[in-house]
């Protein structure tokens, strides 16, 4: 046991490192049994600014300048990137063993604060505002719906891409024709 007297100014400081240490690393334990909830973390790595870089593992680098919300959308489109195309994936819940596309967008959109739980792609198509937004478009029509988050396509159809990922949600390296797609966006985002 450590006794302090008036002038020992050593086992004051090691005092203070230590309850430092302590409450740090109790303000890193996450609250929720050691698994964070859905749009919980973002990545600290970023990119330069302005368009999210592809990286060759198939996850997505947001840039230094995205908003707060674009990070957690791309931080959560990373989490599920592997998962496999489910037909109704997300849509009960935004927990799922694979996501639909409708799923896969409604998934970033939740992570990022912008939806409260999930939509299939025909009302995605009345989400939000209508237009194009500055960070996040949704593309919906009846049948299929994706996301281009910081310049990339978050999608669960290669629509067009030379390289195949396999199915689900994927960043996919290619733009895809939006005609017959309504385009929605949330806010200045």
């Amino acid at each position: 046991m450590l006794r302090l007297t008036r002038g020992s100014t050593i086992a004051r400081v090691a005092l203070c490192a230590l309850a430092a240490t302590l409450t740090i690393g109790v303000a890193q334990a996450p609250a929720s049994g050691g698994v964070a909830a859905p749009g919980a973390e973002t990545s600290d790595d970023t990119g330069k600014p302005g368009r999210a870089k592809l990286l060759k593992n198939g996850s997505a680098l947001p840039p230094s300048n995205a908003p707060a919300r674009v990070r957690k959308a791309i931080a959560a489109a990373n989490r599920i990137r592997k998962k496999p195309y489910v037909y109704g994936g997300g849509h009960a819940s935004f927990r799922s063993r694979g996501y639909d596309c409708s799923g896969a967008v409604s998934y970033v959109l939740h992570a990022a604060g912008m939806l409260k739980s999930p939509m299939p792609s025909g009302p995605l198509m009345g989400w939000g505002q209508r237009g194009t937004g500055r960070w996040i478009t949704v593309y919906a029509n009846g049948g299929h719906a994706y996301a281009v988050i910081a310049g990339l396509r978050w999608d669960t159809s290669s629509g067009g891409d030379s390289r195949s990922q396999g199915s689900g949600p994927r960043w996919r390296f290619t733009k895809r024709l939006t005609g017959g797609y309504a385009k929605r966006h949330f806010g200045n985002f």
